[in-house]
């Protein structure tokens, strides 16, 4: 209960700026939790609709899946990430590929606007393909976590995407490194790859966790990002987090 008490206190605050909440859950290949419902019974009327975007996973049932985007659409949300979701752990996916879900869902309900998946650390010739490809059937795209030690690989997706003439819109993944504790760097690690070497060397520099943020931010706007979204700022201090990040990204 404390948990969503502090996401919902979050989520009100984060929802009264010019800024997109996108809500995944906690479950790392395991059953996954209901998030809409939270969203619809907990957030009614006090958080603009239209900043709230969701993440679906191909890892329920299809009929699930296409209620849930009912549903979604039903309660005044507008947008939806589909993932497929770790094929490795947990339940099987629907269907083999993300896109696959996002067509059943465009031609059930053709208002809500669907994001996809890229990931720069991928060879991007490969990642423009998959974006330009027609059975896409998404209006944008998130990216995996990057940051300024990676940016050479933005660089690289990025100089392909123009040279194709890509025009979807793209939000870049940064991660809240909150330390450099091993453990849970080796952790992370597991899920995107972390440079663990260079975060450790900026902590002991003395460098906080809002600054190492906005030198990702600020490397990814050099590269030509234009948007970007922000994982792990936690519930309880989601609103400060993000106001130091910002003051530090202004602060060159």
């Amino acid at each position: 209960m404390e948990t969503w008490l502090d996401l919902h206190h979050a989520l009100r605050r984060l929802g009264s700026r010019d800024t997109a909440v996108f809500l995944t859950d906690d479950a790392v290949g395991e059953r996954e939790e209901e998030n809409l419902r939270h969203l619809v019974t907990n957030l009614a009327g006090e958080v603009p609709r239209d900043r709230l975007v969701p993440f679906l996973t191909c890892k329920h049932s299809l009929g699930y899946c296409l209620r849930y985007a009912d549903r979604a659409a039903s309660r005044g949300l507008e947008a939806l990430v589909v993932l497929g979701g770790d094929p490795e752990a947990g339940p099987p996916r629907c269907v083999p590929h993300a896109y696959q879900l996002r067509q059943r869902i465009r031609s059930r309900v053709p208002g809500l606007v669907l994001g996809g998946w890229a990931n720069p650390h991928r060879e991007p010739v490969e990642q423009v393909d998959y974006l330009l490809d027609g059975e896409f059937a998404g209006e944008f795209y998130l990216t995996q976590v990057v940051s300024h030690h990676t940016a050479g690989r933005v660089e690289a997706f990025m100089e392909e995407a123009r040279r194709r003439g890509l025009e979807l819109p793209g939000v870049f993944g940064v991660f809240y490194y909150r330390s450099a504790t091993p453990s849970t760097l080796e952790k992370l690690s597991g899920f995107f790859p972390v440079p663990a070497r260079e975060l450790t060397r900026e902590f002991e520099r003395g460098a906080t966790p809002e600054t190492v943020c906005a030198r990702s931010i600020r490397a990814l706007r050099d590269a030509g990002a234009r948007h970007v979204y922000i994982s792990n700022l936690g519930h309880r201090l989601a609103p400060e987090r993000l106001d130091g990040i910002l003051e530090a990204v202004a602060g060159g």
